[in-house]
């Protein structure tokens, strides 16, 4: 079998393929989003798949239902029981589908407002992951300033900085039309807080590396002023700049899998040291399967779709 292994000298969209082999400080987690959009027979047989997987834990990264479906309660119910199906740590940030899109006649005509506060509620147990092995966790809730934030987390396995950040498509939800934008400029603080935080905690530690996940495609279109992605580019581009070691960046939103680096400087140089994921979803039921090897700082993401993976 092969995966993908993105060298840091290759041009941007680069990745050399290659056989996969021991290491000698490696993990394997796995990445999904976008899902389920329909039947839920099939997620769970993805679920039964990715079980059947020597993981670490899996990252979902939003929209876990289409955005042409209900945002009732029993929608989200059906999806909560069905991540509690994962025998190891699901760690999951929600996606625009699940709230700031629900004001649509198709989604039910809910408040956007009323839907994330329920979605906290269902899917945000205090200080852990979800699935059967729970994974202790750090809440940015924590925090005086960002008690609302519970879906904001961070952990560490090895030397490898992990954090996820409620950025989502449609704008972010900086839609100027919808009273539900109101709440954009403080989540927008809240991430961005994270997002330094959590590079000042590897840095503190040592870490040979940072993972960071969101459902946004922050860099659809190219955001341009009046985006609800530039100052947080801006930021990320900040903190990778004066990390200087590997950082992986997992989205989801647009639904093709794909790696490249898409991020540069202030000045328009590309920095390198960042990978993007971009996971598959929507009518592609699969998952993303990622090895960190800490002991290679230049090049430790390996990529490799499910689907190519022999199952047991």
């Amino acid at each position: 079998m092969f995966v993908y292994r993105i060298f840091k000298a290759l041009a941007l969209t680069s990745a050399l393929i290659f056989p996969v082999s021991g290491f000698t400080q490696s993990f394997t987690f796995a990445a999904i989003g976008d899902l389920p959009y329909g039947p839920h027979e099939e997620f769970a047989g993805l679920i039964g798949k990715l079980n059947g997987q020597s993981l670490a834990f899996t990252i979902h990264v939003g929209d876990i239902k289409s955005g042409s479906t209900v945002c009732s309660d029993e929608t989200f119910l059906s999806v909560r029981q069905l991540f509690d199906r994962f025998d190891r740590a699901l760690i999951y940030i929600p996606g625009d589908n699940e709230w700031t899109d629900c004001h649509r006649v198709n989604n039910g005509r809910y408040d956007p407002l009323e839907r994330l506060e329920k979605i906290r509620q269902l899917f945000f147990v205090p200080s852990e992951s979800l699935g059967k092995q729970r994974l202790p966790l750090q809440m940015q809730s924590s925090q005086k300033p960002f008690a609302s934030f519970v879906e904001n987390r961070r952990w560490s396995q090895g030397k490898v900085r992990f954090a996820t950040l409620h950025l989502v498509g449609s704008n972010n939800n900086l839609q100027p039309g919808l009273a539900s934008s109101s709440e954009f400029a403080a989540r927008e603080h809240a991430n961005i807080a994270w997002l330094r935080e959590t590079f000042a905690e590897a840095k503190a530690n040592k870490d040979e590396a940072v993972v960071l996940a969101m459902q946004a495609d922050t860099f659809f279109g190219e955001p341009r002023k009046g985006s609800g992605f530039v100052r947080w580019n801006v930021a990320l581009a900040e903190e990778v700049a004066a990390w200087e070691k590997p950082v992986l960046l997992i989205q989801g939103d647009t639904h093709q899998y794909l790696t490249d680096r898409p991020l540069k400087d202030a000045k328009g140089k590309p920095l390198s040291q960042l990978v993007r994921l971009v996971v598959p979803g929507e009518s592609q039921a699969d998952a993303v399967l990622i090895r960190i090897d800490t002991a290679d700082t230049a090049a430790p993401f390996q990529f490799k779709l499910l689907r190519d993976e022999k199952q047991p």
